[in-house]
């Protein structure tokens, strides 16, 4: 049988991600594809993940997993290369479906290009069009016959444009319960049950610890002054990070009545261990939210990046953090869940006022408790669902109702 003719019960799929993260979704949604079509057959790109799922991966996904515009920008001719002969070798094997995952600058203009040549294509996980550009939901419509969304506010956006999305829940409220373990995670790090932990999380990105590092330390210090015994837990999410982060320690200079336990990796065992959560805005804060953690939220970009889209009025929304966006949008927002200081505003002394007032209010801990975890069952498309079936019924949908939207 030619590539051409696969019949819909052995259909050809193509994925292709772009970064670990993308990898993960993947993985998990060849599985659920897999269970409703064990004899298809997956090409394209992806990591361990996919590929454990049965993935014929044309290329590294190493060459796509790029951060920063210097580095893009260093690499774009090869990039430019490799999507033009991974649209040639999609064209000539015309499978059913083509799904991109996140990687929007590469991925949009991929699908494009193969829904230009009669392919249907799928974009899983939208770009924030909910907070930058929202007629960018019109030019995402030019190359997906489906948008695939992680968050339930996003399809009605798609709509008012015309665009086929769905909600398929959020595959991080699948891996939080609903009730973190606090005892277990103190005891995973070695920290006593009955004293005050602040995790402090200031980014996960070299250029990020050197905007907010200090600026995070210097906060948590002035918090451990005054609250005696408390524990300060940083986890590094990786070795770059953590010699950075070590650096800001020996610069802000202030004395620490308990020395911070810096840690590697661990993020999340230091959010369910603590009582409050210091971090860089980011999806960060939507784990510290499913791990139902009170927390202050700060981040800072480059100058002439934030003057830019000012000016330019790209920047479409008041609040900046994942839980606040959410709250919002569900109507639980009154008062909104998450303090947030962001460019000027975030200077120690507000980062620290804010996180005090948090460890001293215990009522208000409680009433950010209840509201992430309405927000929690939100981002689930019910309760004993999974996204990566949710999004697999999607795309069955489009596989046996070739004309379906």
């Amino acid at each position: 049988m030619e590539l051409n003719e696969v019949s819909p019960d052995a259909p050809l799929i193509a994925v292709i991600a772009g970064e670990e993260s993308g990898d993960q979704l993947g993985g998990d949604l060849l599985a659920s594809l897999r269970q409703r079509y064990p004899q298809a057959r997956f090409i394209g790109i992806g990591g361990k993940r996919m590929q454990a799922q049965g993935l014929e991966s044309w290329y590294d996904m190493a060459e796509l997993s790029l951060f920063g515009l210097a580095e893009v920008l260093r690499h774009l001719p090869r990039l430019l290369r490799l999507r033009k002969e991974l649209t040639a070798r999609l064209i000539a094997a015309r499978p059913n479906v083509v799904i991109g995952i996140d990687a929007p600058d590469f991925n949009l203009g991929l699908e494009r290009r193969l829904r230009e040549a009669g392919i249907r294509t799928v974009h899983y996980v939208s770009p924030s069009v909910w907070a930058w550009r929202e007629k960018r939901a019109e030019k995402i419509g030019r190359s997906a016959d489906r948008v695939l969304c992680l968050f339930p506010m996003e399809p009605p956006i798609y709509a008012r444009h015309g665009v086929d999305a769905r909600f398929v829940g959020h595959p991080l409220a699948d891996r939080f319960p609903m009730v973190g373990d606090r005892a277990g995670a103190r005891d995973a790090l070695g920290l006593p049950h009955d004293v005050p932990v602040l995790a402090v999380l200031p980014g996960s990105r070299g250029s990020e610890i050197e905007r907010l590092g200090a600026i995070f330390l210097d906060a948590a210090a002035r918090v451990a002054a005054a609250i005696p015994g408390l524990r300060v837990v940083i986890p590094a999410a990786n070795a770059r990070v953590h010699a950075r982060i070590e650096a800001s320690l020996g610069r802000i200079g202030r004395h620490w009545p308990v020395p911070p336990m810096l840690i590697d990796g661990q993020a999340h065992e230091a959010m369910l261990a603590a009582d409050v959560v210091l971090l860089a805005s980011g999806t960060a804060t939507l784990e510290a939210m499913l791990a139902k953690r009170p927390m202050v939220v700060g981040y800072r970009v480059a100058p002439a990046s934030y003057r830019i889209a000012r000016l330019l009025r790209m920047l479409k929304t008041d609040i900046y953090s994942l839980p606040n966006v959410l709250a919002r949008a569900n109507g639980l927002d009154r008062p909104l869940p998450v303090s947030e200081r962001m460019q000027d505003d975030c200077t120690a002394a507000h980062l620290a006022d804010d996180t005090l007032a948090l460890f001293n209010d215990s009522e208000r801990r409680g009433q950010i408790v209840a509201t992430f975890e309405a927000l929690h069952r939100a981002l689930r498309v019910d309760m004993q669902g999974h996204a990566g079936d949710a999004a697999a019924d999607a795309i069955a949908e489009l596989l046996e109702n070739p004309g379906a939207r």
